[in-house]
């Protein structure tokens, strides 16, 4: 069965032990496109039961998995990728009907996705163990690495494939079988993704994608003592959530959680590069996104200069059909982030906030200057195409009222003074430092947060730690 034949299905399966689930397994969820506001897909949900089923799979997959040769794995990681991009435009095309994200950032995500199985592939070849001198010439101390086990991964709506793709493209890598709980928003993707994944001769139960619903499938996710290992993209408040419910299986954890990422211009900064960063980083998939600035810092000495030049560059941005690829936004918004766009627009214009740029819904950029620490969205992550700007006086005052935050995961400043922008980036208390640089992210490099961000870090030279343990071995040779 091809791509084309497996998305014409009249409904898709989830995904357990190498098979999709029959049609009559369950009655179908149909999904109504917020693009099209019509149902455009349907799919089987698992329920409690298959939750167990996709344990058991993963679990009777683990011991081959764990004994299949680095190199081997590495090959089946690097397939993965390579269908990935193969069928770039088919996931953009998916992922701007799940979720309204315009075709080019959809492109941009799946050569995202593509990079952290490719990137892993090698990693699983760089498992490396040690051996430690010993003050006793008959012993010999070793420490090797081993797979953590069965693990499960919790992903949200706003990035379809990429949140789960680099959590699954580590763990097997490092030997681990995978059970992914993608978005009841969002599950055809992942679907798709499993589909490529039997392509590439995936063996059976090494990743299971069980769509459903979120505390039906998180419950038996977390009572497992099968389950060694949870890693969850969402907000802080299901996080602290699993985080306690875990704890009783002392699984080993990944927490990615939210964010409220400020973003300092300094007064030695190249303001157009400033104005075009902050674009970039603030208006990406309409402000939907975990590591967008929601709070910008301007130094007093540029902060006309700079909102001038935003409001001219930000009102050029063109909301439209996500499938024309000359959208820069979506005119759709999660319901959830349109809520509080509306909320926190009125409530900091209420408070004196000035308006420079406003559309007439709330998929349109907005610009409000002159926020303030009493306003909403200076204490609140906004998920949306918002940008609230605030003055700042010195160095010192900026860093502080950037870090005047519980949340840690990602920060942005630009500046062209060498000392400044070592003084602020050691300063600033986040997981992700963007120095000039408005998107950061790479899977080459660690991703996460600090504080109320959460913890554990994904992509980059450390990240396959995160699903491996550690065994100490102390081999005293020549005893009778």
């Amino acid at each position: 069965m091809d791509v084309t034949q497996f998305l014409d299905q009249p409904v898709i399966g989830y995904f357990v032990g190498g098979r999709f689930s029959s049609l009559d397994h369950a009655p179908a969820i149909d999904l109504i496109s917020p693009y099209t506001v019509k149902k455009w897909k349907s799919y089987i949900p698992a329920n409690e039961q298959d939750t167990h089923k996709a344990i058991e799979a993963a679990k009777g997959a683990l011991p081959s998995w764990k004994a299949t040769p680095s190199p081997e794995r590495a090959r089946i990681l690097r397939k993965i990728g390579d269908l990935l991009l193969a069928n770039s435009d088919t996931f953009a095309d998916l992922m701007a009907h799940e979720m309204g994200k315009p075709v080019t950032q959809g492109k941009g995500e799946v050569s995202y996705t593509a990079g952290y199985f490719h990137w892993f592939a090698g990693e699983a070849e760089r498992i490396y163990g040690m051996t430690i001198p010993s003050q006793f010439p008959n012993k010999e101390l070793m420490i090797q690495y081993e797979p953590v086990g069965v693990c499960a991964a919790i992903t949200p709506w706003n990035f379809p494939i990429a949140m789960a793709g680099r959590k699954i493209a580590a763990a097997l890598a490092a030997g681990c079988t995978m059970i992914n709980k993608p978005s009841s928003e969002s599950p055809i993707s992942m679907l798709l993704l499993a589909h490529l994944c039997q392509r590439a001769q995936l063996p059976d139960g090494v990743l299971n994608i069980i769509p459903g619903p979120e505390e039906t499938i998180g419950k038996v996710l977390l009572a497992s003592p099968v389950v060694r290992k949870i890693s969850f993209t969402g907000s802080t408040e299901v996080g602290k959530y699993l985080y306690r419910e875990s704890a009783d299986t002392l699984k080993k954890l990944t927490m990615e959680l939210g964010g409220h990422a400020p973003l300092l211009v300094f007064d030695d900064a190249d303001i157009d590069a400033a104005v075009a960063g902050t674009i970039a980083s603030k208006f990406r998939n309409n402000g939907q996104t975990c590591v967008c600035p929601n709070r910008i810092f301007v130094q007093k000495k540029i902060y006309r200069e700079y909102l001038d030049k935003l409001k001219q560059e930000a009102a050029k941005l063109k909301v439209g059909d996500p499938l024309d690829p000359g959208s820069d936004l979506s005119p759709i918004l999660h319901p959830s982030a349109e809520a509080k766009v509306v909320k926190q627009v009125a409530d900091a214009q209420e408070k004196g906030a000035k308006t420079l740029l406003q559309g007439e819904r709330p998929c349109n950029p907005c610009i409000l200057a002159d926020v303030t620490s009493e306003m909403l969205i200076y204490r609140e992550e906004t998920f949306g195409p918002v940008a609230a700007v605030i003055p700042f006086e010195t160095e010192e005052e900026g860093i502080a009222m950037a870090n005047d935050t519980p949340f840690g995961l990602a920060s942005y400043f630009f500046s062209r003074d060498l000392s400044r922008c070592k003084r602020v980036a050691s300063a600033l208390q986040y997981g992700i430092v963007g120095v000039n640089d408005p998107i950061p992210s790479t899977y080459q490099a660690s991703f996460g947060g600090v504080k109320y961000s959460g913890f554990g870090r994904e992509g980059g030279p450390t990240a396959i730690k995160e699903y491996l343990t550690e065994k100490y071995i102390s081999f005293v040779y020549g005893a009778s």
